[in-house]
């Protein structure tokens, strides 16, 4: 009899295996379908798609007069929720605040300055909304274990509705530490997409890694913790030799596409290349 049930045991044991390994080989991944470029000026900091299917590019060439005679010299990896459209600016290393300008679909801009924290970096690399168009996450440079949640400006009724100040609501905090995020856009509720310009594989074995980051509930204000996950190494292909650079990401949700920016060395960074990509 025991006998019997040792084999019966080890049969189900095997299927069990057998059927784990079925559906972790059944898992789509993402896999390249394309490539494209842009002028790096005007599009070599990151992108965002629009309902119709087009996409804005934003590149230090982007920054408009009035915004840099502001103090504001850089725009990072943008976002569109609801036709609005998200930048994040940072001035000069020695600032003490942050901007984020939100523009309507009417093309009315308004500016949201966030006053730096205790301990927060003066970087502020992308702006990602959330898909109930409430929260918006950024992030910071160097290492880093959280990423930033504020109050989407406009369309969350809680911020100023011409501007204003914007305070920190929450933080994501990362269950593994990140390097020179660049920008990330939402998949879901509860993922985002991360592109990383780590190019030292000490935190992930990947050169420049395209990082998942799936959270323990949707946002809502309140703390919330994201797993880490290296998907895979982002492509660095050019005629040119030297240091890649990792740009902006953004995710289509009405077809599925991804799509992440890396600027090339040398002569070559004039034209950035954007990939993209679909599960599969």
């Amino acid at each position: 009899m025991r006998r019997h049930l040792f084999a019966s045991a080890a049969l189900s044991a095997a299927v069990a295996l057998a059927a784990a390994t079925s559906a972790a080989a059944a898992e789509p991944v993402w896999q390249e379908t394309g490539t494209a470029y842009v002028d790096s000026l005007g599009g070599g900091q990151g992108l965002a798609s629009r309902a119709d299917g087009s996409l804005l590019h934003r590149g230090l060439g982007s920054v408009p007069l009035d915004l840099r005679l502001k103090g504001w010299s850089h725009v990072g990896d943008p976002d569109i929720a609801r036709g609005y459209v998200f930048d994040a600016y940072q001035g000069a290393d020695t600032a003490t605040s942050k901007m984020f300008a939100v523009t309507t679909p009417e093309g009315k801009r308004y500016e949201y300055v966030h006053a730096l924290d205790a301990g927060e970096k003066v970087n502020n690399s992308f702006a990602a909304v959330s898909p109930d168009a409430q929260w918006l996450v950024s992030g910071e440079w160097g290492d880093q274990n959280r990423l930033q949640v504020f109050p989407a400006p406009l369309l969350n009724p809680a911020t100023p509705p011409t501007g204003g100040a914007l305070p920190q609501a929450a933080q994501i905090t990362l269950d593994k530490p990140v390097r020179d995020i660049q920008g990330c856009d939402f998949v879901n509720d509860t993922r985002l997409l991360c592109a990383s310009d780590d190019g030292s594989k000490t935190l992930f074995p990947e050169d420049r890694p395209l990082l998942q980051v799936d959270l323990t509930h949707r946002l809502d204000g309140s703390p919330v913790t994201g797993h880490v996950a290296s998907l895979f190494a982002l492509p660095q292909r050019s005629v040119c030799t030297g240091t890649f650079e990792a740009e902006g990401v953004d995710y289509e949700a009405a077809t599925g596409t991804l799509r992440a920016e890396v600027v090339p060395p040398g002569v070559c960074k004039v034209a950035t290349t954007v990939y993209s990509y679909r599960l599969g």
